[in-house]
């Protein structure tokens, strides 16, 4: 049997850090462990399953003895913050409620969304739960990877897909994925599509280089063939018509036809 082990779990602690920063005692662990998860599981209903979707990929808590800090990651920073940052006092309030100590709420943009694992997994649950073309999906979200820069991408879904009797799992890859290389930053995540015919399971992974080599975002990327696309275009003809006229042997020998016309007379006084 293959022994599988997540990818984020395996660099914690080692790469990657953790997305709970605090101490705690033995008598304290447990209910400090189940804020937490009441935290997130808040964080994810409010905006990640129901309109209008903030995107928030990713909470960090951090504890403090005074208060706690909570940090969202999301693609949609101005849907979480709302207007005048009344969205972040609202969700500010609800979180002290439901906690009963003092909190306060950071809300970082994420700028390259097609290289976030759980995002990616998120809309494709999404879009075959509206019906669309598992194989299609896959490999749209697998290109728009490629393209923002990941170098190795892979989508599994396995569940009854298009509604099929027999469950399966089909997989889209490309890339190269270096799983056993903890100097890898390999992005994992899981998600599930609920479907009229029953769960579907969607894994991601995102390979995008070894840890402290970032990635040039895709605008910064695709702008300098753009710009200097005419000009080198331009340029390579000015530079191919010099060598096309000197590559002609004709070319010298056509004055040496002149004087054969010319009197004996010119040819001497010239």
């Amino acid at each position: 049997m293959g022994q599988k082990v997540s990818p984020v779990g395996f660099r914690t602690g080692i790469t990657l850090g953790w997305q709970s920063t605090w101490f705690a005692t033995k008598a304290n662990y447990g209910d400090y462990l189940v804020e937490d998860q009441k935290i997130r599981r808040y964080v994810d209903n409010r905006f990640n399953r129901q309109m209008p979707k903030g995107a928030v990929a990713k909470t960090e808590i951090i504890r403090t003895r005074n208060e706690v800090k909570v940090t969202l990651y999301s693609a949609r920073p101005g849907v979480v913050i709302g207007p005048r940052g009344g969205e972040v006092d609202k969700l500010r309030e609800e979180l002290e409620e439901l906690t009963g100590r003092k909190i306060s709420v950071n809300v970082i943009e994420i700028k390259e969304p097609e290289l976030n694992s759980n995002l990616v997994a998120e809309a494709i649950a999404e879009q075959l739960g509206k019906r669309a073309s598992f194989r299609r999906t896959m490999k749209q979200y697998c290109e728009n990877a490629m393209q923002a820069g990941a170098k190795g991408v892979k989508i599994i879904c396995s569940g009854r897909l298009g509604g099929s009797e027999m469950s399966r799992k089909e997989t889209q890859k490309l890339g190269s994925i270096p799983l056993h290389t903890l100097d890898a930053n390999v992005d994992y995540a899981v998600a599930t599509s609920r479907t009229t015919y029953g769960a579907i399971g969607i894994k991601v992974w995102i390979y995008k280089g070894k840890f402290g080599e970032e990635i040039v975002p895709s605008q910064h990327r695709r702008r300098p063939p753009k710009r200097m696309g005419p000009s080198t275009r331009g340029g390579g003809r000015h530079k191919e018509a010099p060598q096309r006229s000197s590559r002609a042997p004709s070319a010298p020998n056509v004055p040496s036809a002149e004087p054969t016309n010319a009197e004996p007379g010119d040819a001497q006084e010239s």
